[in-house]
């Protein structure tokens, strides 16, 4: 940055567990300013502006929720980063659009096919940048992925099968907080598949056609924990006898984040980050099957389950030259002591797990023996990739200026796969595509129906 440029003046909107990553890495960089957070929890916003001063950056500005075009202006925004509760995304991305703001937001990027068509509008009519944050695009691995199926390693892709496990410590962890609300999440396969939905997408530089599926809740949830012999009668985990040396509960007070963000901050919202996760109301699905045809003819296949002994993910990709296979082990068990710290990585994958595994990649060739592709793997948060993708959305830590501008290198679409190596950040196609595959298989659940994508977001096809 040069001496007369000013830094960006960043704000912050939504002040929780994740927003800390962003915090933190806009601190760190000479260019940018976190000049407002706005959240309804003055708690949670002082936390972060500790974070700020314990960085060497001046605290931010401090903003209701209610006022945010308010502070849009009187802060003299230039960037907004949205990591709020996933329903009220579109909220603040349309008022920061047509105020001018570049926006980068937490994925998924919207929970419903109506938000998602007011944000597409929005970028649009204002021809405004939006950026989804899919992190793990940025994971080494799956760079390498994207590079040999660009590469012709496997001839034309035919097939994708896509299994994903998440253990009993981190899936139970959607059933403790808000993601149990389908209203406010969309459920897994918004929240959590769309970063799946989302490689596959850009993997495969293709669009999703229709989607069919099934879903439900047989793990988690009262009636399944009374079936199973796992229930223990209580609402949430602090102050409650009955929850003591349960395996699935998790102790707020024994973490000083936790405690911080959450605990503490109860007073100002009423929010209970502790649920019981054999307790109701749940509306989502643990356990989700899903198969997928893609514009250019190649169907995906894709398992999620919630509530795994272990947790990481297998991925099958079949073509006329052969077959790749990737393995990647997160957590090969996890212990039934109680949880008591998001340290592990357990809560949201920001470290690497205690019992973190290996990670494989194969290409088997026709005709020719199997051979193990070289990986370039990291044990940073998910798997390196976000470290990567906050400098590829905000320039490295010691760049000069403010930083890359948003749009992507190359993008999900109809057209050649460029094997450059470099992932690209992802638009507000991007996330819209990849929420797409996840609303279609929400409404397949209820219908018992193929969905079009197309039925789901014309916005996409209609410029």
């Amino acid at each position: 940055m040069s001496r007369t440029q000013p830094p960006l003046r960043t704000a912050l909107v939504g002040t929780g567990h994740r927003a800390r990553l962003f915090t933190q890495a806009l601190a760190a960089r000479p260019g940018r300013q976190v000049a407002a957070l706005c959240d309804p929890s003055p708690t949670r916003m002082a936390f972060h502006n500790r974070l700020l001063t314990e960085a060497g950056a001046a605290p931010a500005a401090t903003w209701d929720p209610d006022r945010f075009t308010e502070m849009l202006a009187k802060e003299d925004i230039g960037e907004v980063v949205v990591t709020t509760v996933d329903s009220a995304h579109d909220h603040y991305i349309v008022p920061a659009l047509e105020a001018g703001c570049r926006v980068v937001t937490e994925k998924p990027m919207t929970v419903d096919a109506d938000r998602c068509a007011r944000i597409l509008e929005a970028v649009r009519t204002t021809g405004n940048s939006l950026t989804v944050a899919f992190n793990y695009r940025f994971n080494p691995v799956h760079e390498e992925v994207r590079r040999l199926l660009a590469d012709g390693a496997v001839g034309e892709v035919l097939s994708v099968h896509f299994e994903w496990l998440l253990d009993v410590r981190h899936g139970a962890d959607y059933f403790r907080r808000w993601h149990r609300d389908k209203r406010h999440s969309g459920g897994l396969t918004v929240h959590k598949a769309s970063h799946h939905f989302d490689l596959v997408n850009w993997w495969l530089g293709d669009e999703p056609a229709e989607v069919f599926g099934y879903g439900r809740l047989g793990f988690y949830g009262a009636e399944a924990g009374e079936r199973h012999g796992l229930r223990r009668d209580y609402v949430r985990a602090h102050g409650a006898p009955e929850a003591a040396g349960d395996p699935f509960a998790l102790d707020l007070a024994a973490d000083a984040t936790l405690r911080a963000l959450y605990l503490d901050a109860e007073g100002d919202d009423g929010y209970l980050r502790d649920r019981n996760v054999f307790d109701g109301p749940i509306g989502i699905e643990d356990d989700m099957a899903v198969l997928v045809r893609y514009a250019r003819g190649a169907t995906m296949t894709y398992h999620l389950t919630a509530y795994s002994p272990w947790e990481g993910y297998r991925v099958m990709v079949n073509g006329s030259a052969g077959r790749l296979e990737l393995e990647v082990e997160e957590s090969r068990w996890q212990s039934p002591a109680p949880q008591r710290t998001g340290g592990s990585g357990a809560l949201h994958g920001d470290t690497s797990a205690r019992h973190a595994g290996g990670v494989r990649l194969t290409l088997r060739p026709l005709w020719r023996p199997p051979a193990d592709i070289p990986l370039r793997t990291a044990h940073e948060a998910h798997g390196g990739g976000d470290p990567r993708m906050l400098d590829a959305l905000f320039g490295p830590v010691d760049a000069a200026g403010p930083g890359p501008g948003p749009r992507p290198v190359d993008g999900v679409g109809p057209g050649p796969v460029v094997g450059t190596g470099t992932a690209p950040t992802a638009t507000e196609r991007d996330g819209a595509l990849a929420l797409a595959v996840g609303l279609a298989a929400n409404r397949a659940f209820e219908t018992g129906r193929p969905v079009g994508v197309r039925e789901l977001v014309p916005g996409l096809w209609s410029r």
